[in-house]
């Protein structure tokens, strides 16, 4: 049963923003006990891993090619984490996935116990 909800999904022109939501779908599910992160799909690819933050948000981290364009946070009294895409590109286009661990320093994606279904993210010239 999924345990993410992600939001924030959409249709964007090349160079724009885009903030991406992920939420416990059951208030049962206690999301600050996770550490989280956003991995993407893109077709015909692999899924990569975007960024990381840890479960009081002092750690975080992000793949090579989003560095300086995307910021993940969380704010734990809305049980809520997110992702700020900025300048964003064609390249950037790919289902995003919201996934939570309970490894301290998950090296890969099968350390992570639950995800959600995805949110779709194109971008446009």
């Amino acid at each position: 049963q999924t345990q993410l909800v992600e939001s924030g999904g959409g249709l964007v022109q090349a160079g724009g923003s885009l903030r991406l939501s992920c939420a416990a779908s059951r208030l049962t599910f206690n999301i600050n006990a996770y550490n989280m992160a956003w991995f993407r799909q893109a077709p015909g690819k692999e899924r990569e891993l975007v960024a990381r933050i840890a479960k009081f948000g002092t750690l975080t981290d992000y793949g090579g090619s989003v560095k300086g364009r995307f910021t993940i946070s969380r704010d734990n009294a809305k049980r809520t984490v997110y992702l700020q895409m900025n300048s964003l590109q064609p390249e950037d286009t790919a289902v995003y996935y919201c996934a939570a661990t309970l490894f301290p320093r998950p090296s890969f994606d099968s350390e992570y116990n639950y995800w959600g279904q995805g949110t779709q993210v194109t971008v446009a010239l």
